[in-house]
């Protein structure tokens, strides 16, 4: 039976859809973009999706890669506006990889709010911002919605991004 408009059973998105889609982002991963080509945008203008060869923003799973390591992989509805958030805005809401890179190197007890409030924390978040800009991304397109949920899990768990990436629910 599908669910969310998914045409497959859960053995052939296990077996063929999902290492499909892998090897797809593989070989997006070897002509990664660097960050820094959206990181001073505020939105994903056109000018931001003529930089990473788009028309229009889409549905799809992205990788931040450090040298040569995949570090975190993020899905979205919207991939380069989701990028660009991590990469240029200043709220822990829109760059929460940030927030938590920075929670990393400032450990603390505060609530998000505060610590976003704190200046010798906002100091550490916008260092961590910096350090993500230096580093590459990789995207591909998934327009399903289950495929890309569970495309999410399934790369995170193979590219081992486990420093970054968690599926605890609030």
């Amino acid at each position: 039976m599908p669910i969310d408009n998914c045409p497959h059973t859960f053995q052939v998105l296990a077996t063929e859809v999902l290492p499909g889609y892998f090897a797809s982002l593989q070989a997006a991963i070897t002509q990664p973009f660097p960050a820094s080509t959206l990181s001073n945008m505020k939105s994903a203008s056109r000018a931001a999706l003529l930089t990473v060869g788009r028309q229009s923003d889409f549905p799809g799973c992205y990788v931040f890669i450090d040298g040569t390591t995949p570090i975190y992989v993020g899905i979205s509805r919207t991939v380069i506006r989701r990028l660009v958030q991590h990469l240029s805005t200043d709220t822990h809401f829109s760059a929460s990889l940030v927030y938590r890179m920075a929670s990393e190197d400032y450990p603390h007890e505060m609530k998000r709010d505060q610590a976003m409030k704190d200046e010798q924390f906002r100091r550490i978040f916008f260092q961590a911002q910096g350090r993500l800009q230096a580093m590459r991304f990789a995207f591909i397109e998934i327009p399903n919605d289950l495929e890309l949920y569970t495309f999410e899990v399934y790369v995170a768990m193979s590219l081992d991004t486990d420093t970054w990436n968690t599926f605890r629910t609030h």
